[in-house]
C-alpha cells in the first residue's frame, strides 16, 4: 500500500485538493486498495475547520466531494507512517523543517514550483489545474 500525505498552510484549500483529487484519480483506476491518502497543515489556525468553501466548490465543479474533511495539522506520526508527503510552497517546506526530520526522500514539492495559496489568489481554478498536475505525476510514478 502506498501512502501518500498532502500538506499545506491550514488543510483547508491545497491540501485537501490534493487529497481528494488523488482519491478521485485512484478511484477511477480501480486502485483505491491500494493506497491511503490524507493532508494535513502545517499551521494550527484551521483545526478542525471543513473545506473552504470556494475550494469545495471547486472539486464540486469537477464531481468531487470533500465532505467530512476536517482540517489537522501534521504530526511526527504522520512521518512515520506516510511513505510520501507531498508539499505545496517554500512556505509549507520551511515550516515542516520545524516540524519533522529532513527527509528528501520523504518530504517533497508536489510541482517544481509553488502551487499558488487561492486563499490569497482568489484563483481556485489554477489551483485545480495544479494540483491535477501534481495528482498525475503521483499516478505516474505510482500506479
Amino acid at each position: 500500500m502506498v501512502k501518500i500525505l498532502f500538506v499545506c498552510h491550514g488543510n483547508i484549500c491545497r491540501s485537501p485538493m490534493g487529497e481528494f483529487v488523488l482519491k478521485d484519480m485512484v478511484a477511477k483506476a480501480g486502485l483505491s486498495g491500494e493506497f491511503e491518502i490524507a493532508s494535513a497543515a502545517v499551521s494550527r489556525e484551521e483545526i478542525g475547520n471543513p473545506v473552504y468553501p470556494p475550494a469545495r466548490r471547486e472539486l464540486q465543479k469537477h464531481g468531487i466531494r470533500c465532505d467530512g474533511h476536517k482540517a489537522r495539522q501534521v504530526t511526527m506520526a504522520d512521518y512515520r507512517h506516510f511513505d510520501r508527503i507531498y508539499y505545496m510552497d517554500r512556505s509549507n517546506a520551511r515550516y515542516l523543517a520545524r516540524l519533522l526530520p529532513a527527509d528528501p526522500d520523504k518530504i517533497r514539492p508536489l510541482l517544481d514550483r509553488d502551487v499558488a495559496d487561492p486563499w490569497y489568489t482568489g484563483d481556485f481554478s489554477q489551483t485545480w489545474e495544479n494540483v491535477v498536475e501534481g495528482c498525475r505525476k503521483i499516478m505516474e510514478e505510482f500506479a
